[in-house]
């Protein structure tokens, strides 16, 4: 009985963790950069850090002359992480993102040693999973698409102001040609889209782009959504690059480096999860891949049976890299966890009805701290557990917390100024409290 209440728990201690955090409110990295500006020991500590970043990206400070100024380094990285820049975010599509973004990779950068994509600089959206899922009718009836969803999806987004447009001012740029040598404006095509994905409500941009089509009329169907972002001006190039320097070409630019991080975390398959995604959140995972259009690792579907994405470039000419060559493109060609969150948009399902299914080993191998987590701490217990499908709708998007939540709660539980719990902290214990007795 105690070990039941205690599994009992765990979630509920997510749920104090998560309200806990949410008191410290998280200023956007612009603001957190002039709050610590106008303090003087945070900005001198703020000026040491980024002078040793400058010195020893590359090597972890080794560039940096004498333990001294390896020391004063240390005691300035250590100092910033009391200040506001060291949890701070940014939001897409926000005024200064650009600027937001350059300063949040030059704090993560200094405190990872590196600036592996490996985290996102967005701040969480807190939209409900079904909140987006329950905008899917304008694309036609449940599990089954009868007609060409995508022509009806462009005809809806003709009759709202908004879409209608963000959508003409990216088509203006993007089907202009600039000379007899250049189809178009790129650039200018580019930053349209990433404001047409960034301004226009899901109901109307995922409806265009996530759009399913009926089996009678696959084909064109098909080809009308490859076609929503001009793919010759925004997707194609006149020749094909090697992904690993796209990818490279991409970490050059704090844009597409934070959006294409972003994906990795959000898009993230997991074999053993309901959904296929290692987040359960098919919502973040659409805007996570959204948000790549209009970056030069702009991806687009293939034109291929099944659902598949992939950017404009290949792996030849990989040489001895080819393995990862190979495993960076399986992450849009084969993802499982993207590919679900695309069909379940254009069914009108959620996560909820998707049926336990066997373990599909993934091809890719790319880690995220989400995923390192996991492994540092698998839930080993598998006694006594309710398979009754019901309960996988009700349940299949909750997570169970770590162990080590028990003794955070212990320990804070006291100390935490929580007013209100939040709506679903009764489902946490009823789902759990399925799954034991």
């Amino acid at each position: 009985m105690i070990l039941a209440v205690f599994y009992v728990l765990l979630p509920v201690l997510d749920v104090l963790s998560y309200a806990e955090e949410n008191l410290r409110a998280r200023l956007d990295c612009v603001r957190a950069n002039e709050q610590c500006l106008k303090e003087q020991a945070c900005s001198t500590k703020y000026r040491t850090m980024r002078q040793c970043v400058a010195g020893g990206k590359e090597s972890n400070f080794s560039m940096v002359a004498g333990l001294e100024a390896k020391d004063e380094c240390r005691s300035a990285i250590d100092a910033l992480k009391q200040s506001p820049l060291y949890n701070c975010r940014c939001k897409r599509g926000m005024k200064k993102e650009k600027n937001c973004l350059r300063i949040y990779w030059g704090m993560y950068q200094s405190l990872q040693g590196n600036d592996f994509l490996e985290d996102s600089p967005y701040e969480p959206v807190n939209s409900r999973l079904s909140d987006i899922f329950r905008l899917a009718p304008i694309i036609g009836e449940p599990a089954v698409a009868r007609e060409n969803n995508c022509l009806n999806a462009a005809k809806a987004c003709n009759l709202n102001d908004t879409c209608k447009k963000y959508r003409s001012a990216y088509i203006s740029p993007c089907t202009s040609r600039v000379s007899t040598a250049e189809v178009c404006n790129k650039r200018k095509c580019h930053k349209a889209l990433r404001q047409f994905f960034d301004k226009v409500p899901p109901k109307h941009s995922y409806g265009m782009l996530f759009c399913s089509c009926p089996l009678s009329d696959q084909t064109a169907c098909s080809e009308r959504r490859r076609q929503t972002i001009v793919p010759v001006c925004s997707y194609e190039e006149k020749q094909k690059p090697n992904c690993l320097e796209l990818q490279a070409s991409c970490k050059t630019n704090y844009i597409c480096k934070s959006r294409l991080a972003d994906f990795f975390v959000n898009c993230q398959p997991e074999p053993r999860s309901l959904s296929g995604c290692l987040k359960e959140n098919y919502a973040d995972c659409l805007l996570a891949y959204s948000g790549l259009i209009g970056t030069v690792m702009t991806p687009n579907y293939l034109r291929s049976p099944k659902i598949s994405v992939s950017p404009y470039c290949d792996c030849s000419n990989s040489g001895n890299n080819k393995d990862e060559c190979d495993k960076f493109t399986e992450f849009f060609t084969e993802n499982t966890c993207l590919r679900n969150a695309i069909q379940a948009f254009g069914n009108g399902t959620d996560v909820g009805v998707w049926q336990p299914m066997s373990p599909v080993q993934t091809t890719t191998s790319i880690t995220t701290p989400y995923q390192r987590n996991r492994e540092r701490n698998p839930n080993t217990i598998d006694n006594h557990i309710n398979t009754d499908p019901a309960i996988y709708h009700f349940c299949g998007s909750l997570q169970v917390g770590h162990t080590h939540r028990l003794f955070y709660f212990v320990k804070n539980y006291f100390f935490l100024k929580v007013s209100k719990f939040p709506s679903f902290l009764s489902d946490l214990i009823i789902c759990n409290s399925a799954f034991l007795w």
